[in-house]
């Protein structure tokens, strides 16, 4: 085995190496061991001398896969759809901006409007960035995403009080706006992989699916509770009413100030 090429990047580590298999690399078997294996989650990109690549997933529970002597499309497809559910469904940050939003809008339609502009929003950013077009430092993009979790807080007050704002009449102009920030977010989890540059249109496309699908599933979970309490009648207290604005408001203004501290801290 060649010496390895290390690349360390704020949401991965990509290492590259070449590997000599006499008898050819069909049947072998790739794998994580030690301490890493706690821990992992490894994308597996195997190329061999002819140009065929075959791509796959390394988990706690999957430690180990055999190289196959034709790449599996399918397996392929789902390591990237997998990836991009999973990326949305660990981004706490993410799925508390979109929990603000359903709490702000109150009408079906608009809440279809407003969800959709941000899923456009978030897949032409995706798409930008992954292909290289324009990139966002991520440490002012954390903070940034942070801020507009914060910014939601206060809205999310007005509408308790019967209040009115540009955010509460018009939610989707600010969910694509925000939504563009997010896809800057979602884009790192995409390009900190090292893909060839023939591979990125479709792993983008399955990985928006993915994320489009962990979204869409967090949406559904979120209204079918919402039914469930009216049809349950259950009455809240006024604190425990309030609680879900204060909730958002708070964890994006702890979010904005500590990732603020780490952007501050970078720029010394």
């Amino acid at each position: 085995m060649g010496e390895a090429a290390v690349t360390r990047t704020a949401e991965a580590y990509v290492e590259r190496f070449n590997v000599a298999c006499p008898g050819g690399p069909d049947g072998a078997v790739i794998g994580v061991g030690g301490s890493a294996a706690a821990i992992a989650d490894v994308l597996v990109r195997v190329v061999r001398t002819d140009g065929r690549a075959e791509i796959f997933r390394l988990t706690v529970n999957h430690l180990e896969q055999a190289i196959a002597a034709e790449p599996s499309r399918l397996g392929q497809a789902w390591a990237f759809l997998s990836l991009g559910v999973e990326h949305i469904l660990k981004g706490v940050d993410h799925l508390l901006f979109v929990l603000g939003l359903l709490l702000i809008v109150r009408d079906r339609w608009m809440l279809l409007k407003t969800i959709t502009a941000f899923t456009v929003a978030h897949s032409l950013t995706l798409a930008i960035a992954t292909l290289g077009y324009a990139r966002a430092p991520l440490p002012p993009l954390n903070a940034a995403i942070a801020l507009s979790i914060l910014f939601l807080g206060p809205e999310m007050v007005r509408v308790r009080r019967g209040q009115t704002s540009l955010t509460i009449a018009h939610p989707w102009v600010v969910a694509f706006a925000f939504g563009l920030l997010h896809g800057f977010g979602f884009a790192s989890g995409l390009t900190a992989l090292g893909l060839a540059r023939n591979e990125i249109p479709l792993a983008l496309l399955l990985f928006n699916v993915g994320v489009e699908l962990g979204q869409l599933c967090f949406v559904a979970l979120i209204l079918l509770l919402a039914r469930s309490f009216r049809t349950l009648e259950i009455r809240w207290a006024r604190w425990a009413e309030a609680l879900p604005a204060y909730t958002v408001g708070g964890l994006g203004a702890y979010w904005t100030i500590q990732r603020t501290v780490v952007l501050l801290a970078a720029l010394r």
